[in-house]
């Protein structure tokens, strides 16, 4: 039989008691918080680690990500924000501490300013002299907000007091003819817009808050007067890419404003990354804007092209790989991820046994891909024909006889059949090492497109488009050679002018590292 618990009598020590219960009841609460919040965390490293280990992965792989980190957060938010509460009562109670992952120094590039807490001139306890034995030092991040300036040049005049010629030094290039905005300004705005996706309005109420009143039509103007400025180093961009043995190619939808409505126009990417194969290229990427997606416009995009295009199974390529066209053929290149996609969504769905291990077998291939990423075009071939060729050629063994024996209205039929009528193109890559896996490499570059589209919702004119493709040229561009686009545009910007045509590559994103690093080096 259980004892009741005794409770005191006097009204201080029932207040002291409850206020002790509840402080253990909150303190509780926040430990349950931390450790949900804890568990959210391993769950998203868990899914991580599997998509690196196991390669791409679908679109429901990738929203699954989205959904662990966005629980993460606000499972961390509440976890703080109940140990906050827990611990702002005083009472004594037995202290816990919120296991959190290990988080990463403070970049050690940051600047950083000391502040020294005075300590007390002599001993506390009984009046001797002190000597530092060592100090603690804790670090906080913190930001400086957006400091705006006005830079004045002057230009003095001066007059000959001989022959009264006035002399005065010339006028300093502006970005914009008669703008008052510097190029630090201009490739801010621009990277906002085309690379942080924040629509002119929003960037123009920003500023106003921040007591700068600039106009959505001033912006405007500045976002289209610097479009024309870099129009050059696109052109540039887009030889560089089509001047590639490989590429990769691929498209997305983009809403496009027109009389009322939205329709839908494409944006179409073609990427070289020669990097897999230790090629000698700098990556870049070149973004093209259509407003529809017949077929005329990759034909148009890839005009005088005759190398490899590496691309999904669009029919508006099919007359690009005709022997006929001229100068010559391209040479198609099917991706393995969209193969596997089709199997992908079956297994995860209907978890139908023959996309399992259609899954599995392609999963391994991926795996021996990752292992030989890098090395030269000689040395993946070598791989493949050992390692690869043999898993291909049992993957096609068995997907020919299974299919006999499906109906051809069957999911799984129809997921064989994708890959079984373009087997050459799947399986050109054992032949030739410069040829990836898949077009990961293009839907990568689209990202960005996709994630625009919930924040600007539409573009406002087929010039939009083109412009947007133009902008997203170059940050893309930038991103592939490891450099801050921001930083880059506003260089680009602040030297085009006054420099010589002839030697306009020397601005390009590769080359501009490259002064940089040297600079940094001295």
């Amino acid at each position: 039989m259980t004892t009741p618990q005794a409770f005191p009598e006097e009204i201080d020590a029932l207040k002291a008691a409850l206020v002790t219960e509840r402080t253990a009841r909150q303190q509780a609460e926040a430990r349950a918080s931390g450790a949900e919040a804890l568990v959210a965390h391993l769950k998203l490293l868990i899914a991580k680690m599997r998509r690196d280990r196991f390669g791409p992965s679908s679109e429901h792989a990738r929203r699954l990500l989205d959904q662990l980190e966005l629980q993460l957060e606000e499972l961390e938010a509440s976890a703080t924000e109940d140990e906050a509460v827990a611990n702002a009562d005083a009472t004594p109670v037995r202290s816990f501490g919120r296991k959190r992952p290990v988080r990463a120094p403070l970049p050690a590039y940051l600047p950083r300013d000391r502040v020294v807490i005075p300590a007390p001139s002599v001993c506390p306890c009984c009046g001797g002299k002190l000597a530092k034995l060592g100090e603690d030092i804790t670090e906080t991040l913190e930001v400086v907000p957006r400091q705006w300036k006005v830079i004045q040049t002057v230009r003095e005049k001066f007059t000959c007091r001989r022959c009264e010629k006035i002399t005065q030094p010339p006028a300093p290039f502006h970005v914009i003819a008669r703008g008052r905005a510097g190029a630090s300004l201009l490739a801010m705005i621009l990277y906002a817009k085309f690379g942080e996706h924040q629509p002119l309005n929003r960037q123009s109420e920003s500023y106003a808050r921040e007591g700068v009143d600039l106009d959505v039509s001033t912006l405007a103007d500045w976002v289209g007067a610097c479009t024309a400025s870099l129009a050059p180093l696109v052109e540039l961009i887009r030889r560089h890419v089509f001047a590639a043995e490989r590429i990769h190619g691929d498209d997305t939808t983009v809403p496009v404003l027109a009389k009322g409505k939205t329709i839908t126009g494409r944006v179409w990417t073609y990427v070289r990354d020669d990097r897999p194969f230790a090629g000698p290229g700098p990556p870049a990427a070149v973004f093209s804007y259509s407003r529809n997606r017949k077929g005329e416009h990759p034909a148009h995009h890839l005009t005088g092209y005759a190398g490899i295009l590496q691309a999904d199974a669009y029919a508006g390529f099919a007359e690009l790989y005709e022997a006929k066209r001229r100068p010559a053929s391209i040479t198609e290149a099917a991706c393995w991820s969209h193969g596997r996609r089709n199997f992908f969504v079956l297994a995860d769905t209907a978890k139908a046994p023959l996309a399992l291990e259609a899954v599995r077998r392609i999963d391994a291939i991926f795996a021996i891909e990752r292992e030989i990423n890098g090395v030269s075009a000689g040395e993946r071939l070598a791989a493949r024909k050992t390692r690869v060729a043999p898993l291909v050629g049992e993957l096609e063994e068995r997907m020919r006889t299974e299919r006999a024996r499906l109906s051809r209205h069957a999911d799984t039929a129809k997921a064989m059949d994708y890959m079984l009528k373009r087997w050459p193109a799947f399986t050109r890559f054992l032949d030739d090492g410069r040829i990836c896996l898949s077009n990961n490499a293009a839907e990568r570059a689209l990202r960005g497109i996709a994630l625009g589209r919930r924040s600007w919702l539409f573009a406002g004119s087929d010039r939009g488009g083109e412009r947007a493709a133009a902008m997203d040229t170059l940050i893309a561009t930038a991103k592939l050679n490891g450099i801050n686009p921001q930083a880059w545009l506003a260089d680009v910007l602040r030297r085009i002018a006054d420099h010589p045509a002839s030697r306009l590559d020397q601005l390009l994103p590769w080359h501009w590292k490259d002064r940089a690093d040297q600079a940094a080096a001295a």
